[in-house]
């Protein structure tokens, strides 16, 4: 949001992290994005970064608040305080500010917050970004949805435009309830999609079928489509597991099924997996990557991980290559940045996705990618 805006508006990132803005600061994307590490090494952009909240502030007429939302399994809803610690800053700092939230709330926040804090002057503005894309998908952004119709939010809908490259953007202004559930649904509808195809890829695995075959086939219907329809060892990422999650909480006194479902489906497939791999009974386990995806450096709730641990708990030796960790161990297991040491050492090589580099041991790979894509 920040690179983006900033093609035509001054910009100030604020974070907490000094390292994180040091990297801002020499140029360089403190996340794996490519088209982020680009404008900032060869875009004109009027920004700047800093750790001082007053500086960030003061002045602004907006201010986007993109903090994280982690999930709480205890009370079953999203953490929402380091949103709301912005709030009271912008409020006491600058009180004409409009702040517009991108973090994931559960539905109903927005109103809630204006009440229990004393301001109306917070709006939502979902985001839709796939991990490593961010940037290209709010160049190119399948729609714009904000939380409110008013002259604010439509000024703040057009900055988005604006900045993008894409022509004719769908924007829709709709109630601020009704944002927050439009995120919410959309990505649980993309989690249904992933559990649909892999319990598919179950089904084909147990029948001894060719799961290619019939997703291909499947998948000609035009109401049905060929996209999105890679098996996988589960959904994972920051998102989707935890927006699931906090949909269904948001179900609590709503008649359901399909929402609980498709959360418990994920678990469901990652013992599937489990169990299989186990048939093959392996000695030594290697597991290639532990990021949730290609062109991606996030390990946060990565499917693969939780393989991982079913393995493990079941007394398999498990080594990891993952270069971007940084580190020489994960959990208990070891890590190592030596691939052909790695794949000299493991019996069997579970991959999320099949890669070039493991090209010449693929006769030892396990993996359930049929069509080489995300």
């Amino acid at each position: 949001m920040a690179v983006l805006l900033s093609r035509h508006n001054t910009v100030v990132g604020l974070d907490l992290d000094a390292d994180r803005i040091d990297t801002l600061r020499a140029g360089r994307s403190p996340i794996h994005d490519d088209d982020i590490s680009r404008f900032l090494a060869e875009e004109d952009l009027d920004l700047t970064f800093t750790t001082d909240a007053e500086q960030a502030h003061a002045g602004a007429d907006f201010v986007v608040i993109a903090t994280p939302t982690n999930y709480d399994p205890v009370t079953n809803y999203f953490d929402t305080s380091s949103i709301e610690a912005v709030m009271r800053d912008v409020t006491r700092i600058n009180p004409d500010a409009t702040m517009v939230v991108k973090s994931t709330v559960p539905v109903g926040y927005i109103e809630d917050v204006r009440e229990r804090l004393g301001t109306d002057a917070v709006i939502f503005s979902p985001e839709f970004l796939r991990e490593g894309r961010a940037l290209h998908d709010n160049l190119h952004p399948a729609r714009i949805v904000v939380g409110e119709d008013s002259d604010r939010a439509r000024a703040f809908a057009e900055l988005l435009v604006k900045g993008a490259d894409a022509d004719d953007v769908p924007v829709l202004f709709t109630e601020p309830t009704e944002a927050e559930a439009i995120k919410l649904f959309s990505n649980t509808y993309l989690a249904m999609r992933v559990a649909y195809f892999n319990e598919l890829d179950s089904f084909a695995i147990s029948r001894g079928l060719d799961s290619r075959q019939i997703i291909d086939g499947v998948g000609l219907d035009p109401r049905i489509g060929t996209h999105y329809n890679n098996p996988s060892f589960g959904y994972g990422g920051y998102c989707l597991p935890k927006d699931t999650k906090q949909l269904l909480a948001n179900y609590s006194d709503v008649p359901q099924t399909l929402i609980s479902a498709i959360v418990e489906a994920n678990t469901t497939r990652k013992d599937f997996i489990a169990f299989d791999i186990l048939d093959r009974a392996p000695q030594v386990v290697g597991i290639h990557r532990l990021i949730m995806k290609t062109g991606s450096d996030n390990f946060r709730e990565s499917s693969v991980q939780g393989i991982m641990k079913r393995l493990k708990g079941k007394g398999v030796e498990v080594v990891v290559y993952e270069p971007e960790l940084g580190e020489d161990s994960w959990f208990g297991s070891e890590v190592t940045s030596d691939l052909a040491s790695f794949k000299e050492r493991a019996d069997l090589i579970v991959a999320n996705r099949m890669v070039e580099e493991l090209a010449d041991v693929k006769d030892k790979v396990y993996t359930r990618d049929l069509f080489g894509a995300d």
